[in-house]
């Protein structure tokens, strides 16, 4: 998995943009919400995105996954090399995390979204 790829990914669901947060971290957002926070710069490249409480609770069981540092209370994951994941996965997490915030957005900017 290359950044590129998560790129892709996560840009095929509606209302995404992107911004650089930080300095250096390339941010996936939906209505102005953060979804996914990666770090292309960094050797291996990571990424932070929210998850469900379970999958907050499976994941973080795993080799090289962690609660993400300031946003762990909101059941955020950090992963410290996007290759532990295969594509099916990060379209499957991508997906889930894109469709939590964006379930929270209120109906007015999610129905601009439907709409573009």
């Amino acid at each position: 998995m290359t950044i590129e790829q998560l790129q892709q990914i996560c840009e095929t669901f509606p209302g995404v943009t992107t911004d650089i947060k930080w300095e250096n971290h390339l941010c996936f957002n939906v209505g102005g919400k953060m979804f996914m926070i990666t770090a292309p710069d960094e050797v291996p490249v990571n990424a932070s995105f929210k998850a469900s409480d379970e999958d907050f609770e499976q994941l973080t069981e795993r080799e090289g996954f962690i609660p993400a540092p300031y946003l762990a209370r909101y059941k955020w994951v950090k992963v410290d090399n996007i290759s532990r994941f295969t594509t099916a996965e990060w379209n499957q997490y991508a997906r889930q995390a894109y469709q939590m915030v964006y379930d929270k957005l209120p109906a007015k900017v999610r129905k601009d979204i439907e709409n573009l």
